[in-house]
């Protein structure tokens, strides 16, 4: 699973499994370098205690966030693997998996949403795909960003949903809903100074477009940052933090707390329709090498336990 530029040497997978520790503030040097900390061949995990309204009440459940680099095919649109494509074709992503999971009385949701970002610019997405299962049935769809058009296509079990294709015009200065989360935790500059605020087309996210029944589309949203840090408690102590809130015109409102030091970890976030998520744990990990029978022991670092223990 490349997660570096190819110029950047691995380190050994034993070396990885040794460097479990949670992730901690960075030097002020490192904050210029993108790849000093991304570079590293693992991923930033982070668990989170999750509330999500569904069916008119608010669910408990869990939530992870995952980042981490790849590097990424331009002509196939996705992850590319290494020596199959040509240097022309491949440039690094940072990839979001939002995994969202919680139950709704007898049988519970499984949301996956991601997103992959180019590392060079402004971390602008390239692809964005989600899929949602639930006992009742599937839906999965995915929008390609490319030379200032969006295209969709999306497959639902739902009634008038089914199969469709459609285009979109990407307006000049968009941003994504579902990458807010990483354009707002400036890993290459801050996205706003202390007390900035810009108003921006915002595209609705997958998940509220499906749980609010409402196409998704560019709204006007405008985000403002704190004008300073202050200190927040949460699992991993007391920590200098500082926030964005987003507020879509005639939508709604969505604030996220960051740490001050870098990398800005996301420590939580809470919605006016009634979403939130606390963080838990976090660690940087070679997750994809974690797959064997004991590795759910990892989880304890993310402040989560197994969804089925182990016999």
């Amino acid at each position: 699973m490349p997660n570096r530029p190819p110029s950047r040497p691995a380190l050994p997978v034993a070396a990885l499994v040794l460097l479990t520790v949670a992730l901690a503030p960075r030097p002020a040097a490192a904050v210029d370098d993108f790849w000093a900390f991304w570079g590293d061949g693992r991923a930033e995990l982070d668990g989170y205690a999750l509330v999500e309204p569904r069916y008119g009440a608010p669910r408990a459940g869990q939530a992870v966030l995952i980042f981490v680099t790849e590097d990424w095919s331009e002509s196939l649109g996705v992850k590319a693997d290494p020596g199959k494509h040509p240097p022309a074709d491949i440039f690094p992503v940072l990839k979001l998996n939002f995994v969202r999971q919680f139950q709704t009385g007898i049988y519970d949701y499984h949301v996956l949403a991601s997103t992959f970002a180019r590392v060079d610019g402004a971390f602008t997405p390239v692809k964005l795909s989600f899929a949602s299962q639930e006992w009742c049935g599937n839906v999965y769809q995915q929008w390609r960003v490319r030379g200032g058009q969006m295209g969709e296509v999306s497959h639902s079990y739902f009634d008038g949903e089914a199969d469709r294709t459609r285009d979109e015009a990407l307006p000049p200065g968009a941003l994504f809903e579902e990458a807010l989360p990483i354009a707002l935790r400036g890993l290459r500059g801050d996205f706003l100074p202390p007390g900035g605020a810009r108003t921006v087309p915002l595209f609705s996210s997958a998940i509220r477009a499906r749980f609010e029944h409402q196409e998704q589309a560019f709204r006007e949203a405008t985000i403002r940052r704190s004008p300073q840090s202050t200190k927040v408690t949460t699992t991993l102590g007391t920590l200098p933090a500082f926030t964005y809130t987003v507020e879509e015109k005639g939508g709604p409102t969505t604030t996220y707390t960051l740490e001050a030091a870098y990398p800005h970890r996301i420590l939580a976030w809470s919605t006016s329709t009634g979403e939130s998520g606390r963080i838990l744990g976090s660690a940087r990990l070679p997750y994809w090498k974690l797959n064997a029978p004991g590795g759910e022991s990892y989880l304890k670092q993310l402040g989560l336990a197994p969804v089925v223990p182990p016999r």
